[in-house]
């Protein structure tokens, strides 16, 4: 039976590694920068408006957020990195909590790293990338807001997407839109395929 996407629900927000699941259950991560559109993302591939919470603000993901779908596996919300106006303390307190998350071995399966189809990597994307390859987790690449390119400009954003991430032919890079849905069934079949 395919994992029913529908079917979610929120679980629960860590705000410390003890409070990590570890149940055995598939758990897939999505990354990225802080108003890349993480939320808008898992709220589109489980048909639901506010899922997953979607600030007016970047930054608004400060603990690591699980959804279960079909009682079967999780979509794991990460606190955004980049430029969010917090504090210092409270971006390196983001920043131990994924550490500790990422290192704390078995929890990890599939890692769905989100950029902004619109600009070049950042430094910040580039570092988290290189972070699932360093620790041999396979990895999703999302290109979102490719509703905000007109046509001419996608292909040339894709590949200077593909290019600054050093992706090879076996990664993979879907170009999304949370808004309009574009790359959806493509994002769900490789997770699907993935979680078997």
């Amino acid at each position: 039976m395919p994992v029913n996407f529908n079917n979610a629900e929120f679980i629960l927000s860590a705000a410390l590694p003890e409070q990590f699941i570890r149940d055995g259950r598939k758990q897939i991560a999505f990354a990225g920068r802080s108003n890349v559109g993480k939320s808008s993302v898992i709220n589109r591939l489980v048909n639901r408006k506010n899922l997953a919470h979607v600030g007016a603000s970047p930054g608004k993901t400060t603990q690591i957020n699980y959804f279960l779908i079909d009682g079967r596996i999780y979509l794991v919300d990460l606190p955004g990195y980049g430029y969010a106006k917090v504090s210092k303390s409270e971006r390196d307190r983001w920043g131990r909590l994924m550490e500790n998350y990422f290192s704390s071995s078995g929890l990890l399966d599939l890692g769905v790293l989100i950029v902004d189809a619109r600009h070049k990597p950042t430094v910040d994307d580039m570092t988290m990338c290189d972070f699932f390859r360093s620790n041999d987790c396979p990895m999703l690449i999302v290109a979102n807001k490719v509703d905000k390119l007109k046509k001419s400009e996608t292909e040339h954003n894709l590949e200077l997407i593909r290019e600054t991430l050093d992706l090879d032919e076996t990664e993979i890079l879907i170009p999304f839109s949370a808004e309009k849905g574009d790359g959806k069934e493509n994002l769900l079949g490789q997770i699907k395929a993935f979680c078997g």
